[in-house]
Parts: C-alpha cells; sequence; structure tokens
C-alpha cells in the first residue's frame, strides 16, 4: 500500500441485539461490526473500540470491576480481556477452542473468566485473566451451553445454562490444583411434577405379568454401553422437562430459574433441590404472570425482576411461598433481556427489535427510550449533496434514520415496507427509497427531526435494486432485475413524474451516471453481466412524441444507446468522463477500459468489443461494489471481504485500505462519497453497523484543484436548490389529499369501454395486470382504451367482414364435400394463411410432444411402480393369494400366500434336523442299560419318548403337553423338542426353526386341499356354462324371457387378473400410432372383404330357404314353428252356407289342427321338463360345491388355529432368547461398570494419598508458621528492652492494634451490593495483604506515636509491627489453604467411600443377576393347550388372571361332572315322559276339534250347492256340445275387427301428417319470434339484474333477520334432537347392562354339562 494518506474512522452507529453488559454503572456496551461501542446512559455518548483481532464473537462485561472480555471471529479464536475506562488491553487468552465460544462471563470475586468453546470439543474452561493461565478445564461438557453465569458471591460456583439442561460446575482447589465438578439440577416435567432420575437398578420382577419374568433396564435391551447410551436412555425413558431460558443468582448462593412453559424455578446448588415459585397451570396462579415467559430475570433490591410476554415487565416480592407483584411496567414492544446496573440504580431493558429502554427509578419512574439504537441490518447509507452536516440510512425493517456529521440520530422515520436501494438528490433536500415490492418512495428530509413520504410510484413488479440520480439533479434512474430502466424527473416541481423507459439485454446489475455539462449531455452506464450499455440523454426538459411515444418508451431521437461487450461478466461498474472502471469477479480484480471516441457509425444493436487497459487486484472476497468520488480522483470498492479499498484513479495501483466491517457477517454491502469527497460511508451487510470514515490525503495541490471544482459544482446547485427545494417543503404528505400518478393517468384516458368491443389481444393484455398496476401498465392500459375508442367502429366493420368471410369459406367448404373427387380441392387449399396454420401447427405439435413425453415418463414412473410391486407381492410368491367363493352365500376361504424357502431356511432346517437326529440316536444309545430302565418307563419328557412318538406318527401324544393341535393335523415335526427340556438357548433356537417348518407344512397342506376347491369350482362353471348353453336353447325355443344366474370367478378368485386393464375399462379413446392406423385399416378392409365374399349369389342356399326354410327335413323342435292354414271358405262363407264337402274339408282341418296341438303340448312338456332336470342338476352340484367349501372353511379354522399356537410358541421362544440376551447384555454392563469403579476407584485411592501427602506438608508449614509468630510475640519485650516498662505496655498494646480494613469495607459494599462480602480465600489473600498494608501505613504515621517516643524507636517499632502483620497475614493464608486442603481431602474420602459402596451395589448387583439367570433358565414357560370347559378361571377381563390358578388332571374335575351329568340324563328323561303323555293328550283334543269343523263345512257346502244360481251364458255354454266351431267363429269376426282397424289406423296416420306439417310451419315462426327475443334479451337481461339489485337491496334486512330466526329454530331444534338422543343412548346403556346381568345370572346353562 503507498503512503497516499489515510482513513480515519469518525463514528460508528449500529446495534444487533446480541449481547449487551453493563461495564460500570453508566455505561453499556455491545458488539457493533467489528467493534465495541460504549454508551453512557447519561450523558448519551458514544465510544467505539476496534476489536485487535478479526471481528467480534461473544462478549462479557463486569461492571463491578470495570472489566470486559470478548473473543474473535476467525479459526483458533482468542479471548481480549480489557479495563474500563482506560479500554487497556490487559491480556490476550489462547485457549484449545477451534472454532468459536458460545459463552464467556467474568467474575466479581476475582481475576477469573469462564468461557465454554463450541464444536467440535465443548470445552468449559475457567481462566485466571490477569496471568493467562487456564486454572480447571473440562472437555466435552457444554454441548448445548448458551450461557455461563459466575455465583456473585463465590467465584468457585459457575452455572451452565444449556437448551435443555441446567448444571452447576463447582471448582474444587487445592494449593497446586484445582477441578470442576458438575451438578446436575433434576428439572421438574413440563407439568410441573417431579419425577425421580431413571434408578439402572440390575433388574426387576413385574407384578403385573408374572410368566413375563424379569423386567431389564433400556440399557440392557437396547444393547448400549458407556455414558453415552446412559444420556439416550435417559431421554427416551423420561418424562418431558422444563426448559430453562434464564437465570439469575440471588444472595444465598441460590438460583432463579426462568422456563420457557411460564414456570419459575428456585434451585439450591448444594443440595439439588427445586421448588417450583410459580406454576402457571395451577388454580390459584396469578393471572398477570400467566402470560410471562420468563425470558429474562435479573435481582433487585426489592425482589425479582421477570419479563412476560407483549412488553410487559413485573417486579416480584416473594414472601415465604407468596408471590406479590410490587410494580408492572408496560413497554412498546416485547422485552427480550431484563439487567441491573451494577448499583442498582438503572434497570435496562432490551425488546426483540433491538430497542433500549432505560429505567432509573430513584430519579424518575419514567422509562426513557434510546431513539440512537435500533437493532437490524443497515440496507444502505448515503451522504446528503445539499447539506454536508447529514447522512441518511435505511435498514431492511423499513426504518429510514438522519445521522448530523458527528453520528447522532436526527430524526427516523418508518416506511412499513422492505427496503432496496437508496439515493440522495442533489438539487433538493429528498431521498429517493426503492422497495422489495417495486415501488419508488419520495422521502422529504427538510424536516429532520420528522422526515415525511410525500411521492410514491410503482414501477416493478421484482425489487428495485438500483437508484441513482446524475450529479447536476436532472433525472432519477431506475433499474431492476426485468431489464427496465426508467427515467424519472428528479425535480419536486415536476411531482417526481416518470419521463418513460428503455430496455436493457440482460438485470441490471448495476447503474452510473455521468452529467458532461458543456455538451448538456447525462450520461448512464448500465451493467448487465458481459454487456454494458451507455445511454446519452440531454439535459433539456423531454416532452412530447418526438421523446415518448405513447406506451412510454424513450426515442431513439433523444436516447443514444451504445453497446460495449467485455471479455469477462462484471459484478459492478462506474462511469467516469472517458472511462469505465469495473470489478470482475470471475478473475477478482479492478478493471479499468477506455471508451472510443467515434461510435456515430455504429447502430444500437452492434456492440463495440473493449478489453480492459489496466487490471488490478481486487477483494480476495467477492462480488464487490464500486464506487466513484463526484470529483472523479477517488475509486472507492467494498466487498464481502469487510474492506475498504481507496484507490486514485489516475493510477490503481496506489490504494488505502480498512478494515471496516466483519468478512464472517457478509462483508460490507453499500459505500458511497460525500459531495466534497473528504467522506466515506460504508453499511455492513450482516453485523447492523454503519461507519462514517474521514479521508486523510497527504498534500495539498490536489485538494485545493478539488475544493475549487467542488465549490464551483456547488454554486451551479445552490441555483437550482434554492427554487426546487421550496416547492418540495410545500408538498403535502403521502396519502393526505395526494392523488396517486397511477390514478390521475389512467382517469385521464377515456371513458371505460365495453370488452366485449375490443380486439382479442387488447383482452389478453388487460387481464394481465395484476390488482395493483405498475406505472407502463397503467400507461398501457390507458393507450388500449384510448385506442378502443377511436377505433371501435373501424374493428366492428372488421369483424363484421372477417365473418362475411368465414361464413362463405365455410360455405365453399361444405360445396366442395359434394363435389367429385377430380373437381374437390383438398383441405389445405382453403387456408388462407397457410404459413400462422404452419405456425400454430407447429406449435401445437411442440406442445403434444411435450405432453407425451410427460405422460411418457409418468406411465414410466407408474410402471417401474407397478413392476416394484408386482415383483414384492405377487413374482416373489411360490404360491399366489387368491379365494375361493360359495356359490350361495357371501363365505369365501382364501389359501395362505407363500414364499419358496431360500438356501439358508433350507439349510439351517437340515443342520437341526440332522442334529435332532444325532441328539435322539444318542439319547436311545445311553438309556438302553438296565440301570436306566426304570427312568425310561416313568420319564415322559425324555428324547427317547420323542423317538419312540415320532415313529409312531405323534397320534399318541397328548395336544395338551404339545401346546398345539399341529400333530392332529398329520402336519406335525417328528423332530420337535419336548417342551420341558427347552434349557439353553441354541435348543430354543432349534426349536424355532423347527416350529416355522410346522408352519409351513400346515400352510402348505392347506393349500393343496384348497388348490382341489379351486378345480373343482372351476369345473363345476364349465359344466354349468354347457347347462345354461341347453337352458337357453330350450327358452328360445319355449319363447320364454327368464333370466339366468350365471355365477363366475371374482378378483378374488383371480387375482391375476387384478392388474389387467380391459378395454371396456378405459372411457378415453385410444391413441393409434400411424403404423396402428395403417393395420387398422387393412384389418377392416380384409373383414369387408370376407363378409361380401359370404353375401355372395349362392343358388343352392337360396332354393333351400325358399323351399323348405333352409332345411332339408323337418325336426323335431321346429313341430312349434308349424302352422295349418284354414280353408278359404271358412273365411268367407258363413256357417249355414257350406257345402258338404267343404264340412267335410273343415273337419279334416279341425282334426289336424287338433293332432299338431297335441303335438305342440307334448314337445313343450319335454322341454319344460329337460329344461327343470338341467337346473336341478345345476342346483345340486352347486350345493354339494358349498358344502364342500364349508368343510374347507372349518379346516381352515383348525389351521388357522394351530398357525396361532404354533406362532405363540415362537413368541414365547423368541422372547426368551431376548430376555437371555438381555440378562447377558446386563452382565455385560455391570461388569464394564464394576472395572469402571475399580478403575475410579483406584483413582480416588491415589488422590486421596496425595492429597494426604501435601496436607501434612501443609500441616507442617502452618505449625512452622504459628511458632514464628509466637517468637516474634515473646520476642517483643526482648527487641524493645532499651525502653522504659511503661513505655512498652503502651507499645505492646499498639503492637496488637489492627486496622479494619474487612469490615471497612463490607459496609461500604453493602450500600451498593446486594450480594455479601466473599468469603476470603487462599487465592484472594495476595489483595488482602496489600490492603491491609496501605491501611498501616495510616497506623505507622507519626502523631499515632505515644508521647516522648523518640522516632528512632518508633520506626522500629512500625518495622516491627509490619514484620508481625506479614506474618500474621502468612498464617491466615496458610490456615485458609490448610483448610481448603482438609475440605478437598474431606470430599475425596466421602467419594471414596461412595465408589467403594458403589462398587459393593454393583457387586450385588451382578451376584444377583446371576441367581436371577439360573431360575430364569430352569424355570421354563410352557404352552399347555386347554379346552374351554378346562379353565375355570373368571374371564371378566380381556385376558385372565392365572397368578393363583393350579393345574389339576381332568379326572378329578371330570368325575364329579360324570356324576352330574348322569343326574341330568335321568331328569331329563323323566321330563321327556312327561312332556310326551301331555303331548298325546293335546294330540287327541285336536283332533276332535278338526272333525267338528269338517262337518260344519260340509253342512255349508252342501247348503250352497242347493241355493246356486247360474246365468243364460253360464247354461248355454253348458249345453254347446261343438266348442270349436264356436271358437273358429269368434277368430273369424275378430280378424275382421282387425282389418277394420287398420284401415282407420292409417287414415289417422295421414292426419296426423297433415297436423304435424301444420306444427312445422308454427315452429318456424316461433323460431324467428325467438331470435327477435335473443336479441332483446341482453337489455331485459341488464334491466332484470338491475331490479333484482334494487330489490335485493331493500329485502335483505327482512331477509336477514328470517333467516336469523330459523337457523336460531334450527339450533334449537338440534339441540333437543341432541339431548333427546343422549338420554336415549342412557336408557339403551341402561338396558344392554340389564340384560348382560340376567344373562349372567343364567349362566352356565345345562348344555355345557354335555360337552364331553
Amino acid at each position: 500500500m503507498d503512503d497516499i494518506g489515510s482513513l480515519e474512522v469518525r463514528w460508528i452507529r449500529g446495534f444487533t441485539n446480541k449481547s449487551i453488559e453493563f461495564v460500570d454503572n453508566e455505561t453499556v456496551c455491545y458488539t457493533c461490526g467489528i467493534n465495541i461501542c460504549f454508551l453512557n446512559l447519561e450523558t448519551k455518548k458514544l465510544n467505539v473500540l476496534q476489536s485487535p483481532g478479526r471481528g467480534v464473537g461473544t462478549l462479557t462485561a463486569n461492571g463491578n470491576n470495570g472489566t470486559f472480555a470478548f473473543s474473535e471471529e476467525k479459526l483458533s479464536p482468542s479471548i481480549f480481556v480489557y479495563t474500563f475506562p482506560e479500554l487497556q488491553l490487559k491480556n490476550e487468552l489462547k485457549g484449545a477452542a477451534q472454532l468459536d465460544y458460545t459463552s464467556l462471563t467474568l467474575s466479581t470475586g476475582g481475576p477469573y473468566l469462564g468461557c465454554c468453546s463450541s464444536l467440535p470439543d465443548h470445552t468449559i474452561t475457567v481462566w485466571n485473566w490477569e496471568n493467562a493461565e487456564p486454572i480447571c478445564t473440562q472437555p466435552h461438557a457444554g454441548q448445548d451451553v448458551t450461557s455461563l453465569v459466575f455465583d456473585p458471591r463465590n467465584w468457585l460456583k459457575l452455572c451452565a445454562l444449556g437448551s435443555t439442561s441446567l448444571t452447576v460446575w463447582s471448582i474444587e482447589k487445592s494449593a497446586s490444583c484445582h477441578v470442576l465438578k458438575p451438578r446436575v439440577i433434576e428439572l421438574p416435567t413440563t407439568d410441573g411434577v417431579f419425577v425421580e432420575r431413571l434408578v439402572r437398578t440390575s433388574h426387576t420382577v413385574s407384578d403385573t405379568l408374572p410368566y413375563f419374568s424379569l423386567e431389564m433396564p433400556p440399557s440392557a435391551i437396547s444393547g448400549l454401553k458407556g455414558d453415552k447410551a446412559e444420556r439416550i436412555v435417559t431421554k427416551l425413558c423420561t418424562k418431558a422437562r422444563l426448559t430453562p431460558c434464564a437465570i439469575c443468582w440471588t444472595p444465598t448462593s441460590k438460583l432463579f430459574v426462568g422456563c420457557v412453559e411460564g414456570f419459575l424455578l428456585l434451585v439450591d446448588p448444594e443440595s439439588l433441590s427445586v421448588a417450583v415459585i410459580f406454576n402457571p397451570a395451577t388454580s390459584d396462579a396469578i393471572r398477570e404472570l400467566r402470560q410471562s415467559n420468563f425470558r429474562g430475570l435479573t435481582l433487585a433490591r426489592n425482589g425479582l425482576i421477570a419479563v412476560g410476554k407483549e412488553g410487559v415487565v413485573h417486579c416480584l416480592e416473594f414472601k415465604v411461598t407468596q408471590i406479590n407483584i410490587t410494580q408492572t411496567w408496560k413497554l412498546e414492544e416485547p422485552v427480550t433481556t431484563v439487567m441491573y446496573s451494577p448499583d442498582y440504580e438503572t434497570v435496562l431493558f432490551t425488546t426483540n427489535t433491538g430497542q433500549i429502554y432505560v429505567l432509573n427509578s430513584s430519579r424518575s419512574d419514567e422509562i426513557v427510550k434510546l431513539p440512537d439504537v435500533l437493532s437490524g441490518n443497515f440496507v444502505a447509507a448515503v451522504l446528503s449533496h445539499t447539506d454536508k452536516n447529514i447522512c441518511v440510512s435505511v435498514m431492511d425493517s423499513g426504518a429510514l434514520q438522519l445521522w448530523s456529521a458527528d453520528g447522532v440520530c436526527l430524526g427516523s422515520l418508518s416506511l412499513q415496507a422492505e427496503v432496496t436501494s437508496l439515493a440522495c438528490c442533489p438539487v433538493a433536500q429528498y431521498a429517493a427509497v426503492g422497495t422489495a415490492s417495486g415501488n419508488v418512495l419520495f422521502v422529504d428530509l427538510n424536516r429532520q427531526q420528522q422526515p415525511r413520504l410525500v411521492h410514491r410510484v410503482h414501477l416493478y413488479h421484482t425489487p428495485v435494486d438500483q437508484l441513482v440520480f446524475d450529479q447536476e439533479g436532472h433525472y432519477l434512474l431506475t433499474g431492476a432485475s426485468d431489464s427496465y430502466i426508467y427515467v424519472l424527473d428528479a425535480r419536486p416541481s415536476k411531482t417526481f413524474s416518470v419521463i418513460g423507459y428503455t430496455v436493457v439485454p440482460g438485470p441490471v446489475l448495476s447503474l452510473s451516471t455521468q452529467c458532461i455539462r458543456d455538451s448538456k449531455q447525462v450520461k448512464v452506464l448500465a451493467c448487465t453481466g458481459q454487456e454494458l450499455t451507455v445511454l446519452s440523454l440531454p439535459t433539456r426538459e423531454l416532452s412530447g412524441p418526438d421523446c415518448v411515444d405513447r406506451h412510454g418508451c424513450l426515442s431513439t431521437l433523444v436516447l443514444k444507446v451504445s453497446r460495449y461487450e467485455v471479455p469477462h461478466p462484471l459484478e459492478s461498474c462506474v462511469l467516469g468522463l472517458s472511462e469505465i472502471f469495473a470489478y470482475c469477479q470471475k478473475r477478482k480484480s479492478l478493471q479499468r477500459f477506455e471508451l472510443p471516441q467515434d461510435t456515430d457509425g455504429l447502430s444500437s444493436e452492434q456492440a463495440v468489443q473493449l478489453k480492459p487497459e489496466q487490471e488490478v487486484r481486487g477483494h480476495p472476497l467477492g462480488p464487490a461494489s464500486l464506487s466513484l468520488s463526484p470529483h472523479q480522483s477517488w475509486l472507492a470498492s467494498v466487498g464481502r471481504d469487510g474492506l475498504l479499498l481507496l484507490r486514485d484513479t489516475a493510477s490503481m495501483e496506489r490504494h488505502i485500505e480498512l478494515q471496516c466491517h466483519s468478512c464472517r457477517l457478509g462483508g460490507v454491502r453499500s459505500v458511497t462519497f460525500s459531495a466534497d469527497s473528504q467522506t466515506l460511508l460504508t453499511a455492513g451487510f450482516k453485523d447492523g453497523s454503519l461507519v462514517c470514515t474521514d479521508l486523510r490525503i497527504k498534500g495539498t495541490d490536489a485538494g485545493k484543484v478539488n475544493e475549487a471544482r467542488s465549490r464551483s459544482m456547488n454554486r451551479f446547485l445552490k441555483t437550482i436548490f434554492n427554487t426546487e427545494n421550496p416547492v418540495l417543503i410545500d408538498l403535502p404528505e403521502w396519502g393526505q389529499g395526494t392523488v396517486k400518478p397511477e390514478e390521475s393517468e389512467a382517469s385521464g384516458g377515456a371513458d371505460t369501454v365495453d370488452v366485449t368491443e375490443q380486439d382479442e389481444s387488447y383482452n389478453s393484455l388487460l387481464s394481465a395486470p395484476p390488482s395493483h398496476p405498475t406505472w407502463l401498465e397503467s400507461r398501457r392500459e390507458a393507450v388500449i382504451k384510448e385506442d378502443n375508442e377511436q377505433y371501435s367502429e373501424t374493428k366492428k366493420s372488421m369483424r363484421k367482414a372477417i365473418k362475411e368471410l368465414r361464413d362463405d369459406i365455410q360455405e365453399m367448404m361444405r360445396e366442395n364435400e359434394n363435389l367429385t373427387d377430380i373437381e374437390r380441392l383438398e383441405q389445405h387449399e382453403f387456408n388462407l394463411d397457410v404459413e400462422e396454420q404452419k405456425r400454430l401447427e407447429a406449435t401445437v405439435e411442440q406442445e403434444v410432444a411435450r405432453v407425451r413425453n410427460e405422460i411418457e415418463m409418468e406411465i414410466l414412473a407408474k410402471r417401474y411402480v407397478s413392476d416394484v410391486l408386482r415383483r414384492e407381492c405377487c413374482d416373489s410368491k411360490m404360491v399366489k393369494g387368491k379365494a375361493v367363493k360359495a356359490f350361495y352365500s357371501e363365505q369365501q376361504v382364501k389359501n395362505y400366500p407363500l414364499k419358496e424357502r431360500t438356501d439358508k431356511e433350507l439349510e439351517d432346517l437340515h443342520r437341526v434336523q440332522n442334529m435332532r437326529k444325532i441328539e435322539m440316536a444318542a439319547c436311545t444309545v445311553s438309556l438302553t442299560g438296565p440301570q436306566q430302565s426304570g427312568l425310561q418307563q416313568s420319564s415322559n419328557t425324555t428324547p427317547v419318548k420323542e423317538a419312540e412318538q415320532g415313529k409312531e406318527g405323534h397320534d399318541a401324544e397328548s395336544a395338551a403337553i404339545m401346546g398345539s393341535c399341529s400333530a392332529q393335523l398329520g402336519c406335525s415335526n417328528p423332530y420337535i423338542y419336548d417342551q420341558f427340556c427347552l434349557q439353553t438357548p441354541e435348543q430354543r433356537i432349534n426349536q424355532i426353526v423347527l416350529l416355522q417348518d410346522v408352519i409351513y407344512r400346515i400352510k402348505t397342506a392347506f393349500n393343496a386341499d384348497f388348490e382341489a376347491a379351486y378345480q373343482q369350482k372351476e369345473q363345476e362353471l364349465n359344466r354349468g356354462k354347457d347347462g345354461d348353453r341347453q337352458i337357453r336353447e330350450i327358452m328360445l325355443e319355449l319363447d320364454m324371457s327368464e333370466e339366468l344366474r350365471e355365477p363366475g370367478l371374482t378378483i378374488s378368485e383371480q387375482p391375476e387378473g387384478l392388474p389387467a386393464v380391459d378395454d371396456s375399462e378405459i372411457k378415453a379413446e385410444k391413441y393409434l400410432t400411424p403404423e396402428q392406423k395403417e393395420k387398422e385399416e387393412e384389418r377392416k378392409n380384409l373383414e369387408e372383404q370376407t363378409l361380401l365374399a359370404a353375401k355372395g349369389d349362392n343358388v343352392r342356399d337360396r332354393a333351400l330357404d325358399d323351399m323348405m326354410d333352409g332345411v332339408r327335413e323337418v325336426r323335431k323342435k321346429d313341430i312349434l314353428k308349424m302352422e295349418i292354414p284354414p280353408p278359404e271358405f271358412v273365411l268367407i262363407k258363413p256357417d249355414n252356407e257350406w257345402s258338404e264337402e267343404e264340412k267335410k274339408v273343415c273337419k279334416e282341418y279341425e282334426k289336424k289342427t287338433k293332432d299338431l296341438s297335441e303335438e305342440k303340448e307334448k314337445y313343450k312338456k319335454s322341454m319344460e321338463t329337460e329344461m327343470k332336470k338341467l337346473q336341478e342338476s345345476k342346483q345340486d352340484a352347486t350345493k354339494r360345491f358349498d358344502e364342500t367349501l364349508t368343510k374347507l372353511f372349518e379346516k381352515k379354522v383348525k389351521c388357522e388355529m394351530a398357525i396361532y399356537q404354533e406362532e405363540l410358541k415362537i413368541t414365547y421362544l423368541v422372547y426368551s432368547v431376548l430376555v437371555e440376551d438381555e440378562m447377558r447384555n446386563r452382565e455385560l454392563e455391570l461388569k464394564l461398570k464394576l472395572e469402571q469403579k475399580l478403575a475410579y476407584k483406584e483413582e480416588i485411592k491415589e488422590e486421596v494419598k496425595r492429597c494426604e501427602e501435601e496436607l501434612e506438608l501443609s500441616q507442617e508449614s502452618y505449625d512452622s508458621a504459628v511458632a514464628e509468630d509466637k517468637v516474634l510475640d515473646k520476642e517483643f519485650r526482648k527487641e524493645f528492652s532499651d525502653v522504659r516498662s511503661p513505655a512498652i505496655d503502651r507499645l505492646y498494646k499498639l503492637f496488637k492494634c489492627r486496622p479494619r480494613v474487612q469490615k471497612m469495607g463490607t459496609q461500604a459494599d453493602n450500600n451498593s451490593n446486594l450480594f455479601k462480602e466473599q468469603p476470603l480465600c487462599g487465592s484472594l489473600a495476595p489483595d488482602e495483604l496489600v490492603k491491609m498494608l496501605t491501611a498501616m501505613d495510616e497506623l505507622d504515621a507519626l502523631e499515632n506515636a505515644p508521647e516522648g517516643m523518640k522516632i528512632e524507636i518508633w520506626e522500629r517499632f512500625c518495622l516491627v509491627r509490619r514484620t508481625k502483620v506479614e506474618n500474621e497475614q502468612k498464617v491466615k493464608v496458610k490456615a485458609l489453604t490448610l483448610a481448603e486442603m482438609q475440605a478437598l481431602l474431606q470430599k475425596r474420602t466421602d467419594e471414596d467411600s461412595a465408589a467403594q459402596q458403589e462398587i459393593k451395589d454393583l457387586s450385588d448387583g451382578l451376584e444377583s443377576l446371576h441367581g436371577e439367570k439360573n431360575r430364569f433358565l430352569t424355570d421354563i414357560m410352557v404352552q399347555v393347550l386347554l379346552k374351554q370347559g378346562q379353565v375355570e378361571v373368571s374371564t371378566t377381563d380381556l385376558t385372565a388372571d392365572y397368578t393363583d390358578s393350579a393345574l389339576f388332571d381332568r379326572s378329578v374335575v371330570e368325575k364329579p361332572n360324570t356324576t352330574i351329568r348322569n343326574m341330568g340324563k335321568q331328569k331329563i328323561a323323566s321330563m321327556v315322559k312327561c312332556k310326551d303323555f301331555r303331548k298325546g293328550i293335546i294330540q287327541l283334543q285336536w283332533e276332535h276339534r278338526k272333525m267338528g269343523m269338517q262337518i260344519e263345512d260340509l253342512n255349508t257346502k252342501a247348503r250352497d250347492i242347493q241355493m246356486l244360481r247360474l246365468s243364460e251364458d253360464q247354461k248355454n255354454y253348458l249345453k254347446e256340445t261343438d266348442r270349436d266351431r264356436h271358437v273358429i267363429k269368434q277368430v273369424a269376426i275378430l280378424e275382421k275387427n282387425i282389418a277394420f282397424q287398420e284401415k282407420a289406423h292409417l287414415k289417422s296416420v295421414g292426419q296426423r301428417i297433415k297436423i304435424i306439417e301444420q306444427l312445422n310451419k308454427q315452429a318456424a315462426q316461433k323460431a324467428e319470434k325467438n331470435t327477435t327475443v335473443e336479441q332483446q334479451l341482453p337489455d331485459m337481461t341488464v334491466t332484470v339484474a338491475e331490479r333484482t339489485h334494487i330489490y335485493e337491496a331493500t329485502a335483505s334486512e327482512d331477509n336477514q333477520a328470517a333467516k336469523t330466526e330459523e337457523r336460531y329454530q334450527e339450533i334449537l331444534h338440534r339441540k333437543n334432537l341432541e339431548d333427546l338422543a343422549r338420554a336415549q343412548e342412557d336408557e339403551m346403556a341402561f338396558l344392554w347392562a340389564e340384560v348382560e346381568r340376567l344373562r349372567m345370572k343364567n349362566f352356565p346353562s345345562i348344555d355345557q354339562l354335555k360337552y364331553n
């Protein structure tokens, strides 16, 4: 860096709300970027200390001794300790932290500092910052620590507040070492209940489920070991605890703890006891405190100050167990922290927005707000060009602030918007602010205390990224990511009107202007990445159509555009007089480009290639932002590294550098120059700081030239300022009588035009803008409205002409369809615009291709899922799952889906079976001797018995002993172990394998029966289909329309058809490819040819049809179709005119007709008989199948029962194996703990031995010191033997006199500090000695000498007394050290005793576990299969309780049951005899009554026959003999009637046709009338709608009242129904209970006695 000048920080502002601490009674400190700010609450004066390292991490302070400490932000950070107000570095602590520190704290009682590091070690360290030495360290102890706080009364206690835990660390010290010992505080659960810590006993026995044997701790169940396992198990097995969020030490060394759930606790670290002071869930809780979350606590003189919600702070007073609120403060914002000053005079509040409030209750009860301090990140900051004494800044929260030259906040304004950019006008006292919503806000800054918003314009739908004024204030230019650059008139007299816009190729990354007064031009540089655009605007007023078109786009007559391309993309650019300065992120360099002078011959579309004339190294962390000074001499650049680089534009290698912001928090966001180029203002990215820097340049020549140039510019701008600023002051505040420009411009256009009269393209434009249109959208909308009004008639005529042309073309196309193939035109020849059609077709094809691709990908994904499901659920099954359903019921039986057994399973099965064969053979050989004969005969559980039973097929084995009925199904395994000899885990595992094989056999056997039933159903369905076909043929012959029942296979019976999709299931039209279409057309043509060939002229078939109805002989089934035609004379002549021959012919015709009828009846009866036989056969077959399926279902039930029994046995075996594994894990855990405790015991033993040795040495040192002190006391008179006796006595009294240093200090401290004096310890002894010697100076003064005492003797006396005092202090220090060592030794001895006791407990637990393990292995759980009548245990609960049950032989119960059953049979036999005799009597009585009724019926019938009367018709019918002739006569009459009715029907049809023609004419007339009415319909609809709105407006109140009353009645009715339903439900419940009681009263029944 060249020595050309320097940058000096003038002031720094900002507040991050990260941490704030009192550093003395009146001053607080907080971090601001890479600096620490010190704010005096009385004088509001602010001092700044820049971090000597890289940034500021964690900050802490101690106001009692005026020290503060902070960590830096870098790898392997250091901790710096300073004193206040000297701001002197006391020491730099270089610890072992690798990344950062999460918390720091300073002790009040000494030079001690506590810190907690972050990842990866989480180490808690206590330092002595005076000598920069760590006292003690505890790694991996602060994983979730958020805050560390020393006990103000005792620095040996350190509280660590975690996110979910609370730990108090005690520092145990001796002469040479310090040790950190944790004491974890067990907090209550979230409901305020205290639960005991999880007791990790060796085992417990369950009382509720005794057959589940032992209960192991979670660590043994999980198999985890060590401390980490204990932490995990503790979290999983305990209820949710309260979450601490704030702590506060009390004067009695206790802790107030505030919890997120609203609890307030009092913790005693010594006894680890926790008391709930306030529980918000109790009924007697204070209502005001229920809303408190206690996130902030601090101790006051008269109680405790606690933070509540919504800005409420309470002062609490505690009286025994009662809490009283003595005072309450209400703030504007929610409070996050509260703290008292060291003298307890001032209380400080900070809110969630970073606002600071101060209350000094001794002076006033009013809470004072500090307006200078706001929390948040600065978005931008600029120095005002019109007033050198102020600068403007905006924050991301929307707060705009004005600052003086000294950094004092003059005023602020909340814009209520997210701010993105800022610029200050050089010709008026206002600022332009860009927002994220695309608005540009104009803020008047003339009233510095109260800035006001005077105008707003909406330009973008995206954030306004760039705002820039030209140097003379002609224009305001804006840029955003949508490539639009708007030019606004910067003068308030023009109301900041938008002049126009232009578009650049790409998002605008930066904007820069350069005003050239000589040529009266303003040049604008827009950077869009790798392309630069230079716009030239005249300084004259731009108005009229020559400058801006109707849509607002700037004309090429006034806007000159030059385009340039650079080799690499640029991030930021600034424009000089004839050069461009840019920053390239890719090369991390600053570049300078020379602009070509002669570009008039190039068009605006041609780009000129630029190459950097000069390139220097830039910021190591980008991207960077550039700013050019007003006099063009300095180029400032800032980047993410936090550096401010200032370069001379003439020689860019020379630069000045300043670290002004933190690179870890994003570096610098923006930089601006003042009007005189002597001051720079930078805003941090995320560090919340604003830095004002002064530029000090060596040499005066350049400064004078720049100053002269600045004065010339100021005189020019002053004239414009005097004209424009009064106009700005007179502008009203926005929202008070201000008309929005969008509304004014929109209202200035034409009236509203009906949308239906506009062009379709304009309709899309009107519907595009959202509810808040931008200036450009409003302008376009106004133009569209104007065009619509101007060209409405032309559009109507064009639409009409187009419609007529469309109709003509369509008519031509219809005519074209009727022409011949030669004259017919192709479809595309009617297209008027072929190119547009091709374009539309191409667009459609692209969209179709895109949609087809999406559909294909979706189909591919679904196919993949289908394949996975099929592979997992179907293909992997050796036996697929399916069902068989009954024909006449909903009963169905499913098979067992089976996977093929893997090689590993088969290998395990063969291994176990071979092992069992060897075991059984070995047991058989070992038990063949005579000495084992008795055992062989008596034992029922030996392997020999199992072998014999296996050979016999397990027929004689009891199902009860086996525990399952699988042997009854013939699916048992001969190698299964006996339940009573399963003692080792290997045997149980082998038994599990064998039982799984039994289950597999059961399922396989059942599947075989199922498959047989399935095939039987298929056969029955095939037979049924044949029978149904025959039945349909018979029904067709008999002309019957009865519906047949056709059973089939369902989806559950054919699951393989479920994934398949039939064409009938697809409703959409099937898409065919061109190849498929060709194949389909070929198939249709082939079918048509085959059909035509079949329809050819076949003479033989036609002759057969004509002569014999298509058959060669008359079949019997065709008899029903035969009819004998009657003779012609029968239809023509009456009966009396027939001749004899005709009568003879008629008799033959009647005989033939009669014979044919008899044949038809016989054939019908035979067909009906055959159909009934087929139906009965089908029904019988289906019923037999249903019976077979019922038997299969019963077998399925038995198989399910056997499978569940085997699975239950497997479950028991698996559980026993797991329990044994848990016992093994528990045994290993106890052994590991025992080893750890033994090692710990050895360490404690060595430490006790070391402490005893140190204590012995210290005791000797103390005894020698005491002896020396006594010697000094004794030698006093010898020392002054030359003095007379009275004088010696006075000197001896003075020799014993001591100053009261400690008491005086205590009285002085009690006036300002709530905490008592700390107990004196060995480490504080040097300070006490210094205080004592300082106080001795007063006693050694000559005026305190006795009268007449010589000076030499007094001086000698003072030396002796000082020696005595020093020796006494030495004795006191050694006594304190000795006491500390004795206390440490006692603690170590207690720990040794506790370790010994824990070792004893672990040994006892291990021994007890061994006993329980042996008992568990011998006390085997077996499954006994009992029938229902053999269980005499009450089953009132879901699971029977067998705790007090006993197992007896069934004969004990069956003998009395047999006696009872026999007596019951005798009683029933006698009851049956009585019943039969009674039945005979009743039967005789019934027969007698029946005969009497029959007599009465016969008498009634005889009487009716005698009284019967017949009509004449009935008599004639009875007299008629030739009934067939009578019937024929009636038929002839009916046929004549039919012929007449047909003639009448034809006549009626003709009349109806004439009527239809008349109705069609009337319909045409009505259609014409309807057309006329439809034309009038829109006007009538509007009229009806208006009248409807009027009616609804008048009748809304009545309707609302009626609806309200109706709704009320509905609610009332519903409530009554609910009450009635509830009452009926209670009554039904009572009745059901009574029914159940009566049923149980009559239970058991006698039927149970029949069960054997």
